[in-house]
């Protein structure tokens, strides 16, 4: 670097070394609450890898993140406010110390989950390469991520699809309390040759070649020749978190970290170079005045006011009615199958609802494993051949692809991410549950993730334990996410176009015994309304509530009913989250008694939440108990005559309904 930009760089050490230095005064006065990861040491490894940043590079980091998004231009004040869980902060103090971001910077956020920080870099990159303007993800992350399953599976698609991204990992030696030594058997550069990727070691305590380093690797990058591993040695001074006392360290040790001061090896080579000292001490002024600034105004600051504490979970849903679309849909011109057409399939029909979103926006795009191909259930098959640059294969990674799908959505696309079996949502998890469901909320309402989870379950054809499960409570319990559940061909495609064309993160759950029933194809511009739940049978005596495919269970047991004399009603819900809590009193209201069948087994389930919702806000409406229907409270079985036996169906709804109304 010239004089000029390495005092540049110095000034901005400078300014991360006293704000965390600041913070950590502030936190143990109470001042900053929560927890606190300083990242006193490192500050080379921060500013000299985003010295040649661009403005529309997007950077990733962790739960030691100051550094690097005052690197990449957070104003110091919404900084300090932050931590200081002020509104005026970045993230109007709903993000705190390790969940900073300003997507509007390209700080897609710091993340308190270890690696987790990865797969949204891979997302976000994928959306850059799509502009076409040689912008570029900086992933930071620490020698401790390294051994997550996230950061496998983000190298391997980056090096797979050869994405923009620079994975920058700062080794400070340390893995919470622990040595990198005891926990990595084998060295970073080895890692990088087995996924065919470039690699490059940095002295991580000296800007000027932490900068000059990385001049070269974000040309290369951004020419097109595929990611690169970054490792930057560095040291951390300060313990895992502030509180933290270090007593497995050894004061030789520390010693020799304080001789390696990023911020004195910086001095010495500007004041080599001939910059006069008078120069460097005003650059520290000026670094110094900037803080006592910015904790000024954040003390000053005002509180989030309690009313909002609501604030930002969900982006706001336009509203339309059911079977119509926003306006936007109305380019849709492809016309209803007439009555002489033939019926299609459940499967068609959400291969069509697909590729009419592929069509009519060009933001979309469907990920996952085997889509190109057309999926193990050949949902998407022949997309790809038409839409070869937005229907994309990727590994066995779920993670990946769900992170894929957060970052992506983050960076302004709409991705349809495809989880294959609703059962595998336990190894990719977070990347929905602590990513897609949060970022808004934790952001202020600054992000927004339009993306899509297609999944599928469905048990009733001996596919196990693993292949069966109905996990719909899990996500529901979850706020930030959608959850949505079709039982009927129209609503499938109307609420699959809705969700894709949501600015909200959906899991879009089919049920694959639907597949192939057959149904009318719908209009293009069909829609239905997210949160909305269809009475699919009129009835006085007793309302059945259900979703998925336990509602033709349930229209099956109100025609056995109606022999009887016993007129059911039948409320489909078709979403979970927004659960219709108005139609389902409304039911019990005409109906004043309330059976609720689900697919699920019944202990803990969405069945529990609507039995509550009936026994408080619908108790005056209630003429007997609140029966639920579902499987026994065990893993699905595999042999056909005990799947029988554990799951619900008609039978089983017509015995409840006879319960409820003996009463």
């Amino acid at each position: 670097m010239d004089r000029v930009r390495l005092l540049a760089a110095y000034e901005r050490m400078v300014l991360i070394r006293r704000v965390e230095e600041r913070v950590a005064v502030l936190y143990r006065d109470g001042l900053v609450p929560g927890f606190v990861h300083t990242s006193v040491g490192q500050e080379a490894c921060a500013v000299g890898a985003l010295v040649h940043a661009r403005p529309g590079d997007v950077i990733t980091s962790t739960h030691r993140g100051h550094g690097h998004v005052l690197a990449k231009g957070l104003p110091t004040r919404q900084m300090l406010a932050e931590l200081m869980a002020k509104e005026a902060g970045a993230c109007r103090g709903r993000g705190g110390s390790m969940h900073v971001a300003d997507p509007g910077l390209g700080i897609f956020g710091a993340n308190g989950i270890v690696g987790a920080g990865l797969p949204i870099a891979v997302g976000a990159a994928h959306a850059l390469r799509g502009r076409g303007t040689g912008d570029v993800v900086i992933a930071f992350f620490g020698d401790g991520a390294v051994a997550t399953g996230a950061f496998h599976e983000s190298m391997n698609l980056a090096a797979l699809w050869r994405l923009p991204l620079v994975f920058f990992c700062e080794n400070n030696r340390f893995s919470e309390f622990s040595r990198a030594e005891d926990q990595h058997p084998v060295p970073m550069r080895d890692r990088a040759t087995a996924y065919g990727m470039a690699f490059v070691e940095l002295p991580g305590n000296d800007v000027e070649a932490v900068a000059d380093g990385m001049a070269q690797v974000l040309a290369e990058v951004r020419a097109g020749e595929g990611p690169v591993l970054v490792e930057s040695v560095t040291a951390r001074v300060r313990g895992h978190y502030e509180g933290d006392e270090q007593r497995y360290r050894e004061r030789a040790e520390l010693a020799e970290v304080a001789a390696g001061d990023p911020l004195l090896i910086a001095r010495a080579r500007l004041l080599d170079l001939g910059v006069p000292e008078a120069d460097v001490e005003r650059a520290e002024r000026r670094a110094e005045a900037e803080v006592e600034d910015a904790e000024k105004f954040a003390r000053e600051s005002a509180d989030p006011d309690p009313a909002g504490a609501g604030d930002y979970v969900y982006v706001t849903r336009p509203a339309y009615r059911d079977g119509a679309g926003p306006p936007a849909a109305a380019a849709d011109t492809r016309p209803a199958a007439g009555a002489g057409d033939r019926p299609s399939s459940g499967s068609r029909i959400l291969r069509q609802a697909m590729r009419d979103a592929l069509v009519a926006d060009p933001s979309v795009f469907l990920a996952g494993i085997d889509v190109a191909g057309g999926n193990v259930f050949g949902l998407t098959r022949g997309l790809a051949s038409e839409f070869p640059d937005r229907v994309l294969d990727t590994p066995i990674a779920e993670t990946a692809i769900m992170g894929l799908g957060v970052g992506a959505a983050m960076a302004g696309l709409r991705p349809v991410v495809e989880l294959m079996y609703l059962d595998f949502l336990g190894v990719c998890l977070d990347q929905i549950m602590n990513q897609a469901a949060k970022l808004r909320f934790m952001t202020g309402g600054a992000v927004t993730v339009p993306m899509v989870v297609r999944t599928q379950f469905g048990s009733g054809r001996s596919s196990g334990s693993q292949h069966s499960q109905s996990l719909e409570a899990l996500l529901a319990h979850i706020p930030g996410l959608t959850v949505v559940m079709p039982s009927f061909g129209d609503d499938a495609y109307g609420l699959l176009r809705t969700a894709i064309e949501d600015d909200n993160p959906v899991v879009f759950i089919e049920n694959r015994l639907l597949y192939e029933r057959k149904w009318p194809m719908p209009a293009a511009s069909h829609r239905v309304p997210l949160g909305k739940a269809r009475a699919v049978r009129p009835g006085r005596d007793v309302t059945i509530v259900s979703w998925s495919r336990m509602v033709l269970e349930a229209l099956a047991a109100a025609e056995t009913l109606a022999q009887q004399g016993i007129e059911a009603e039948v409320l489909d819900l078709r979403t979970i989250v927004p659960l219709d809590r108005e139609a389902v009193l409304a039911s019990l209201a005409r109906t004043n008694r309330l059976v609720i069948a689900h697919e699920a087994v019944v202990d803990f389930g969405v069945g529990a939440e609507i039995a509550a919702l009936a026994v408080n806000e619908g108790f005056w409406s209630l003429d007997a108990p609140v029966r639920r229907v579902g499987a026994a409270y065990t893993p699905a079985p595999y042999a056909p005559s005990l799947e029988r036996q554990w799951g619900a169906n008609a039978a089983d709804i017509v015995q409840a309904v006879q319960e409820v109304t003996a009463c």
